[in-house]
């Protein structure tokens, strides 16, 4: 069993690892005007992955795989949370809002009611990044749209043992992210890990938890549960406890916690409503001008 000794004040408890539940490898695609990436999460895992709906990852050291970018597009009923470990993306939206998220920025939009925005990544040494798509409670689905701009030194960051973890959101080793989620609370934390080296956090046992390798291997779980390669989520079982283990070139990932909706999900395209009546409505708003509640 995966358990795990710790000591807090002095008095002993046992921590129940989170097993390795699921792996998904994900698929080459394109999206936008035809930028290339790998979809690493979809529709087919909402169910698993609740409240977590979409991951793209994008690795890329030719332009010419994105710099088509994402023009003008609605979403409803999300939040996009796009984090850059290196690259150049200008963005702007329907609110008036502009701006470029650069190495190791974070842009955190609620897309709540309706927004209409674009994404247009500018050639870089290298294109390194992922875009995670929350579902926004049922209540939350028509919240007024908002913009939350991370900028990478005001992302703190937590040294261990062999490991450097920077805290995007939530909070982890008592230190509060750069960020807190209006409407989910989600931990989002980039973890990297010397060779051979070990990494652990405590999670809520009742949060949907997992991680995406993005470069070198890794152990979860109990030791001697084999390393993992990178380029994959990892959606972890119960536990309150997340052990991670470095192989010989080390390893990146990142981690994601976050309570769980249990609602229904309708889907369509850049929507994400509660039922098909509500999708139908969006995309009749888009046609007949009326979609953004909250203009600038």
């Amino acid at each position: 069993m995966g358990y795990l000794n710790m000591t807090f004040h002095g008095e002993p408890s046992m921590a129940k690892l989170r097993e390795v539940k699921r792996l998904v490898a994900g698929h080459a695609t394109t999206d936008g005007a035809g930028v290339a990436l790998v979809r690493i999460l979809g529709q087919r895992d909402v169910v698993d992955f609740d409240p977590f709906l979409m991951l793209d990852a994008f690795d890329s050291a030719d332009p010419r795989d994105y710099v088509a970018g994402f023009p003008w597009h609605p979403h409803r009923g999300i939040e996009t949370v796009t984090y850059l470990v290196e690259g150049n993306i200008e963005h702007g939206d329907s609110l008036g809002n502009s701006g470029v998220i650069r190495d190791g920025d974070c842009q955190w939009m609620t897309a709540g009611s309706g927004i209409i925005h674009q994404e247009m990544p500018k050639p870089a040494r290298r294109m390194w990044g992922a875009q995670l798509w929350l579902n926004l409670p049922a209540k939350d689905k028509f919240a007024p749209p908002a913009y939350g701009d991370i900028v990478s030194a005001n992302v703190p960051q937590v040294a261990g043992e062999g490991n450097l973890t920077r805290v995007i959101s939530g909070e982890f080793g008592g230190v509060a992210g750069a960020f807190q989620g209006r409407y989910l609370k989600p931990v989002y934390l980039d973890v990297r890990i010397e060779a051979g080296r070990e990494f652990q956090a405590p999670v809520d046992p009742e949060n949907t938890v997992f991680a995406y390798i993005m470069q070198g291997s890794v152990e979860f779980g109990s030791p001697g549960s084999g390393l993992l390669r990178d380029k994959q989520a990892v959606l972890m079982d119960d536990g309150d406890q997340v052990r991670a283990v470095a192989g010989d070139g080390g390893a990146r990932f990142l981690l994601l916690s976050g309570r769980p909706l249990n609602e229904p999900v309708a889907w369509g395209g850049p929507i994400v409503m509660n039922t098909q009546a509500e999708l139908e409505q969006a995309f009749a708003e888009l046609d007949n001008g009326t979609f953004i509640r909250h203009p600038a």
